[in-house]
């Protein structure tokens, strides 16, 4: 009997369960390793900053689906990854032992790496749900007193849609407390231009994003490096192509909301072999770390090299069909693995992104994420809104019954023209045999 443990329960750990236990049966050992039994909907948190979703509405208790699966649960958390040992360090001092490690941990969140930076000093998050629910209580002094806001990306940031997305729902909410005309927006944001998305864009998300932030009479700033913020006042250089100092800004603020650089958790930084400087998983093709062959890596805890270079650092995103790709990729390698054949299953990689702006929004495809593509498109419309809330509806469902892809969504994948694999195949000279 193989035991496969599973390192994190957001939203690429939680289908990892219930796609190791689709793909290994009842005879295997399947175990989650998180901070707490519940799962939460993180692409719900803008809502929940500005009062549109309660915490209820998007989390999940995940005790009683895992034990109907047969999954179990340690909601301590880990303290450190041993993987020379093969074990978890948890957090109460246990120690739990693994035949394969997927790390699935999401990011530790930079605040630090910047002066008077994130929620414990001088600007909000939509990160994590309690993160949200304390924008929100600065949402409601913004509607009772207004004044400028700043939202947007800090340098090394690599997740830039739930910015915009923020921007605009916020600026919706604002209309409809009737303060918007006492609120100048201003978007500061590490890209080269609106829209780069740390993907050089898709489509004409330039064209569109430019066209939005207009027509939504929101300013703003590019190849900015936030130098420190304090209550009132945000602190930046504009960077120039050659790293010289363009313009210095001080753009005044009664709210914040900037999106952090992401590094690796505590529990896995630091360990040679395993992970970059930065503490993101190394993998190959096949998700798997070529220090630890028993340990794979999937979703934004995962190594990946920026797109190209900028003036600003920026990272580049795992939206969450990319992840969905990587977790059906590791579990069908697993499977082979411990069924003694070599891993052979790459992840497509494909970018699907709906970015909600409160009764509108814009959507890509970038097929695969990482330029050069085959599919490269975005379009926007009120029924990019509608297509969000659905998507937020259907995937609480899928965590709450257990169910890693139902049949539907294969059926509209298969309607759309896009698939998580590329088409298998065997490395030379693996013989069928674990490598």
């Amino acid at each position: 009997m193989a035991h496969v443990v599973v390192l994190g329960a957001g939203l690429g750990g939680t289908i990892m369960a219930y796609e190791l236990r689709d793909a290994l049966g009842r005879q295997h050992r399947i175990s989650v390793v998180n901070k707490g039994s519940r799962y939460s909907f993180v692409p719900s948190n803008p809502w929940v900053a500005v009062g549109w979703r309660s915490r209820e509405a998007i989390e999940v208790d995940l005790t009683r689906v895992f034990g109907k699966r047969g999954i179990e649960l340690h909601p301590q958390g880990a303290a450190k990854v041993h993987p020379k040992e093969k074990q978890i360090e948890l957090t109460d001092g246990a120690r739990l032992a693994y035949d394969y490690l997927v790390i699935a941990t999401g990011p530790d969140l930079a605040f630090d790496e910047i002066e008077g930076f994130g929620p414990a000093a001088n600007s909000q998050s939509v990160c994590h749900v309690d993160h949200a629910l304390q924008a929100k209580d600065a949402f409601d002094r913004l509607v009772a007193n207004p004044g400028p806001v700043v939202i947007g990306a800090v340098q090394g940031a690599s997740c830039f849609g739930p910015a915009y997305e923020f921007a605009f729902i916020l600026d919706k909410a604002l209309r409809d407390a009737r303060v918007r005309d006492r609120v100048p927006m201003t978007f500061v944001t590490s890209e080269p231009y609106v829209g780069h998305l740390g993907l050089d864009g898709v489509g004409d998300t330039r064209g569109l994003l430019e066209s939005e932030l207009r027509q939504h009479h929101i300013k703003w700033i590019c190849n900015a490096r936030v130098d420190r913020i304090e209550p009132g006042m945000l602190h930046a250089s504009e960077i120039a192509e050659d790293g010289s100092v363009r313009q210095v800004h001080a753009v005044p603020q009664n709210f914040m909301m900037m999106l952090p650089a992401f590094r690796g958790v505590e529990a896995v930084r630091g360990i040679e072999g395993l992970t970059n400087p930065r503490g993101f998983i190394l993998v190959d093709q096949h998700q798997r770390n070529p220090a630890y062959p028993e340990v794979f890596g999937i979703g934004v805890c995962v190594a990946i090299p920026p797109v190209g270079k900028t003036p600003v650092p920026v990272g580049v995103p795992k939206t969450g069909f990319m992840i969905e790709s990587m977790v059906t990729a590791t579990a069908h390698n697993i499977a082979r693995l411990v069924e003694g054949r070599a891993p052979d299953a790459q992840g497509t990689w494909n970018a699907v992104c709906l970015a909600d702006f409160g009764d509108s929004g814009i959507a890509f495809v970038a097929q695969p994420q990482i330029p050069p593509r085959n599919v490269n498109w975005s379009a926007s419309g009120k029924w990019v809104h509608t297509a969000k809330i659905g998507f937020e509806k259907y995937f609480l469902h899928k965590i709450r019954s257990g169910q890693a892809e139902p049949f539907y969504e294969k059926l509209a994948l298969q309607v759309l023209g896009i698939d998580k694999l590329k088409e298998i195949r065997i490395d030379a000279g693996a013989g069928g045999q674990q490598a």
